[in-house]
């Protein structure tokens, strides 16, 4: 009777479990998308190393918050124009290649990095160089890699495929600087950068193995017109510029990345540097290995807006604390938050963007996930210079909380998007349907 009442309360709660885990469907039935993740999950693991030794080094150099935030900041004029000039190559090149061309281009500056650090007088200079090459990079690379996603998985797997992607992210944050923290103080910053030299060589192997993305039939030339209509086509659609504002205020007002050097140092545990890096990401786990329930819920507008409020009201709250465990809490909580975010935009824009226009909204959705983060660096980082590292943080907080709170005030059609009525979002539907129908 024990193992029988056992069994049963295990057979009811089954298909709870079924709910909320992760879907990983798109894993078993496309091979292209495995090796694309694959490839993903191994570069993301060594460019975190590399994330966690660029501010380090530079730290050490020269003690200095605006030194570490400009390493960031250089990155935004480069992100800017290749990013919109990726968004538009994306929907004219094959974007496999182009994915693989600029993995090899990442491979060439992290070797720089590498042979900068051996040198007995590092130049700092050249650092910041590379940091805006690596922006320039990304911005050409990352279109192309999100343009690919709805054509290597169905329609009806793109939120379990976009949790996928975003869990291959999670692991390589999270496991990445605590390899580099390892590295780096145990060894030196040179051999961090080494180790991800090694995997973007073991990256380029996967990315060989997935099929090749063309162009789309209406595919036109790349040019200033192409870009503008783009830019026009998100300009028109409330729903999709409220999905690019709010992430943009979000992490303008809320990203305290740059801090965190210092951070560590002001709570009395430098070891624990590599933990807060980490801890964001870590509740970004949380939540996508808990993210089957995403599928069913269809008021996307609704759920981005309250987990941006969400990551505001934790980022606010770290700061208030000189407590290493509740800053870490706080920041996992935030980072949960972020992911509910994250996977509600990315299935916004998966579901409802034409795939002829996809890769130039994708240069788009580009920018206003990494502007954000890399201006609020900056605002952090001089705010904290001027005031102190606490006020900094939570000021941040409290700000994204009411910028968050008032776009969503003044964009009704995105507060009120639902997925099972959207036009756009049916649209595509029958766009699917009829490429399925025509192959």
């Amino acid at each position: 009777m024990g193992i029988f009442r056992v069994q049963s309360r295990f057979s009811t709660n089954l298909p709870v479990v079924a709910r909320i885990a992760i879907d990983i469907s798109p894993l078993k039935k496309s091979a292209d998308f495995r090796n694309l993740w694959a490839a993903g999950l191994i570069t993301y693991m060594g460019s975190m190393i590399t994330y966690v030794a660029v501010p380090f080094q530079i730290k050490e150099m020269t003690n200095s918050y605006i030194a570490v935030a400009l390493s960031a900041t250089v990155e935004i004029v480069p992100l800017i124009i290749f990013g919109l000039y990726g968004g538009v190559l994306a929907d004219y090149v094959d974007r496999k290649k182009m994915v693989w061309a600029t993995e090899a281009a990442s491979l060439i500056l992290t070797s720089i990095l590498l042979i900068n650090a051996l040198l007995p007088q590092p130049n700092l200079v050249l650092i910041y160089v590379v940091a805006g090459l690596f922006a320039a990079v990304n911005g050409l690379q990352r279109p192309s890699m999100d343009a690919a996603l709805p054509r290597l998985v169905e329609h009806k797997d793109l939120p379990a495929a976009s949790a996928l992607m975003s869990l291959r992210w999670q692991l390589g944050v999270i496991v990445g600087p605590t390899i580099g923290g390892i590295l780096i103080s145990t060894f030196s910053i040179s051999v961090g950068y080494a180790v991800d030299v090694f995997t973007f060589v073991i990256s380029l192997i996967f990315l060989s193995r997935v099929r090749s993305i063309p162009a789309s039939k209406e595919a036109e030339k790349p040019s200033l017109a192409g870009l503008l209509e783009g830019i026009r086509y998100a300009c028109r659609r409330q729903d999709l510029l409220g999905t690019y504002l709010i992430d943009l205020a979000a992490m303008f007002f809320a990203m305290p990345t740059a801090l965190i050097p210092f951070w560590a140092d002001q709570l009395g545990t430098p070891w624990a540097l590599g933990l807060l890096y980490a801890s964001v990401t870590a509740g970004s786990v949380i939540v996508t290995l808990t993210s089957g329930w995403t599928k069913n819920y269809s008021h996307h507008g609704r759920a981005i807006m309250w987990a941006a409020m969400g990551w505001g009201t934790a980022i606010a709250l770290s700061g208030i604390w000189n407590s290493l465990i509740l800053v870490l809490l706080f920041l996992t909580l935030a980072g949960a938050f972020d992911m509910v975010s994250a996977i509600f935009r990315s299935t916004m824009w998966n579901q409802t963007i034409p795939d002829n226009l996809r890769g130039r909204l994708a240069g788009i959705e580009l920018l206003s996930y990494s502007i954000g983060p890399l201006a609020g660096q900056m605002r952090a980082a001089s705010m904290a210079a001027a005031t102190s590292l606490t006020f900094s943080v939570t000021f941040g907080g409290i700000a994204c909380v009411i910028a968050v709170g008032f776009l969503a005030l003044i964009l009704p059609k995105f507060r009120r998007y639902d997925a099972k009525t959207n036009e756009f979002a049916l649209a595509k539907i029958r766009e699917n349907e009829l490429r399925e129908n025509t192959q």
